[in-house]
């Protein structure tokens, strides 16, 4: 296996299931040395780190909830205690509530607006302030409903699109340091939530796949694969970019 990401250090936010352990995985396979952020779930967490040390990479646990200024400092501080440094950074942590908008409450919204939107910008912050001179990446996760909202997705949408416009500022602010800033959106696929949330099996899962040319629900693995070229030097000339990774689901 080429290992693209050979002596890279990434923090992965929301790490611990779906999409972020993937993306984890697929780091310490191409090479990283990965943190594995988590809010809660302590468990699955380090999960995702046996399976990385398991075949023969590295990876730490660090608990942080990143919608607040202290815990993102510390995660950093774990992050460069253990491995010196930081390279990449993947803003994958998220809250996706599905509801109408006579059910949204203020909780509701202040709780995904600080984890979705602030808790990106705190990480964006705190790592363009430790990336050394050769520069890194940032990789923010999206979602195809920032530009194709569906009724019930109106906060989550909302902060989808504030990510995706996150990622052309700063493509702009930090291109002078060397800092590319780039989205992936992805269009559904299986996790823990997705299943937690009714979206798999019978009638909901018939309905999703019809809309995907390609014929079925995403995988982690394949978020993943962009998420390792991205943040990889074969990316070195792309930033400021929304890449949709969905199987042609608009």
């Amino acid at each position: 296996m080429i290992m693209k990401l050979e002596n890279k250090v990434a923090i992965v936010t929301g790490a611990s299931k779906g999409i972020g352990a993937g993306i984890a995985k697929a780091y310490g396979l191409a090479g990283a040395k990965v943190v594995v952020n988590y809010a809660k779930d302590q468990i699955r967490a380090q999960k995702v780190v046996d399976y990385i040390i398991d075949h023969g990479g590295k990876a730490i646990a660090v608990q942080a909830d990143i919608s607040k200024p202290d815990a993102v400092e510390r995660l950093f501080s774990e992050a460069i205690k253990a491995f010196e440094r930081v390279d990449i950074l993947v803003n994958n942590a998220g809250i996706y509530d599905v509801v109408m908008l006579e059910a949204i409450t203020l909780e509701m919204l202040q709780a995904n607006i600080n984890t979705n939107l602030v808790g990106t910008i705190l990480c964006a912050k705190k790592a363009a302030e430790v990336m050394n001179a050769n520069g890194g990446a940032i990789i923010n996760i999206s979602s195809t409903v920032s530009i194709n909202p569906l009724p019930g997705t109106l906060v989550y949408a909302a902060t989808k699109a504030a990510v995706d416009n996150i990622t052309k500022v700063l493509a702009k602010e930090l291109g002078a340091k060397g800092i590319r800033v780039n989205t992936i959106s992805p269009g559904i696929t299986e996790t823990e939530g997705t299943h937690e949330q009714g979206f798999m099996g019978g009638e909901w899962e018939a309905q999703l796949v019809a809309q995907v040319p390609m014929g079925r629900i995403g995988q982690p693995e394949d978020i993943a694969k962009v998420a390792v070229f991205l943040a990889s030097d074969d990316a070195g000339w792309i930033t400021g970019e929304r890449i949709q990774v969905a199987g042609g689901q608009l």
